[in-house]
């Protein structure tokens, strides 16, 4: 995987805008989860989230973006990414329902994404989300000033793939995020210690494993847009910007924000995470950054 582009690296201001589009954006999923339940379309939440957003003085970050036609990328059980919503779209209970966000505020992109579980899902598929969710935690835990991007997509591949025998999607990856939406480094979800660009302060990235039940290797609809896993088995996706500061990784968006929705909405089923001494200081850290910007 070849990275000609040259990496932007951010000052504090400008990580403090990022932040904000963020914080938007995670915002922007907590409205759409408050509303996530069976019968619910795909046409219904994209309109909500397109007028939460420019209420808030931002713009949808995806809608125009490439020639893609809405606010949000809803995909639903077997589709992995892109998915469009339309109002043919009906959510259904024991769906799992993938929603990726962005906007554009300030001058910078926010980006993030949530797997939500709708109703009865089986154990066998909210496995699948647990495990996928921890995934991006063990890939945010690598990023260290001197590591290497090998070393967040090894962390993830082998907690994912190694460890609890899904598949590691290879077509898609993370990115760097700034004034663009895509920047540079390209972030795998997969690959070798040590390998990969240096990471160093500054340095903004989204992370984001797609992790499926079955195989690994995905295809592409008819539409150019929606990417769905070849074996027509669940998917789980769980997005998270984050920067690195010179006291260690600072995550951006915030995944509290939608989670204290998900508590008060029963037809969302929560999804806990795993590897509780690694992954509760970062809890913990969304949960003073919410309460902070709630005050």
């Amino acid at each position: 995987m070849r990275e000609n582009r040259a990496i932007i690296y951010k000052t504090d201001d400008e990580i403090e805008l990022i932040r904000e589009s963020c914080l938007l954006v995670c915002k922007t999923l907590a409205q759409v989860a408050a509303e996530l339940k069976p019968g619910v379309k795909g046409n219904a939440i994209d309109d909500l989230a397109e007028t939460f957003i420019r209420d808030h003085g931002a713009v949808p970050g995806f809608k125009g973006y490439q020639g893609f036609p809405a606010t949000l990328c809803v995909s639903v059980n077997e589709v992995v990414v892109h998915g469009i919503p339309n109002k043919e779209m009906e959510f259904q209970d024991g769906d799992i329902v993938s929603i990726d966000c962005g906007v554009i505020m300030n001058g910078f992109f926010g980006d993030a994404a949530y797997t939500f579980p709708i109703g009865e899902v089986s154990d066998e598929v909210m496995e699948l989300c647990r495990v996928t969710n921890t995934s991006l935690y063990k890939g945010i835990d690598q990023v260290k000033v001197g590591n290497r991007v090998g070393d967040i997509g090894y962390a993830v591949q082998h907690y994912a793939e190694r460890e609890h025998k899904y598949g590691v999607v290879r077509d898609l990856v993370g990115h760097g995020v700034g004034r663009d939406l895509h920047e540079a480094p390209q972030v795998p979800n997969f690959g070798k210690r040590g390998r990969g660009v240096k990471l160093q302060e500054g340095l903004v990235i989204a992370i984001e494993p797609m992790v499926n039940l079955g195989t690994k290797s995905v295809r592409t609809s008819r539409d150019g847009w929606t990417v769905f896993a070849k074996d027509r088995k669940p998917t789980a996706h769980y997005e998270h910007s984050v920067a690195l500061r010179s006291d260690g990784v600072d995550i951006l968006s915030n995944h509290v924000l939608i989670t204290d929705v998900i508590a008060n909405n029963p037809n969302i089923n929560a999804v806990e995470l795993y590897e509780a001494d690694l992954t509760s200081p970062y809890l913990e850290a969304q949960k003073v950054v919410a309460m902070q910007k709630a005050s």
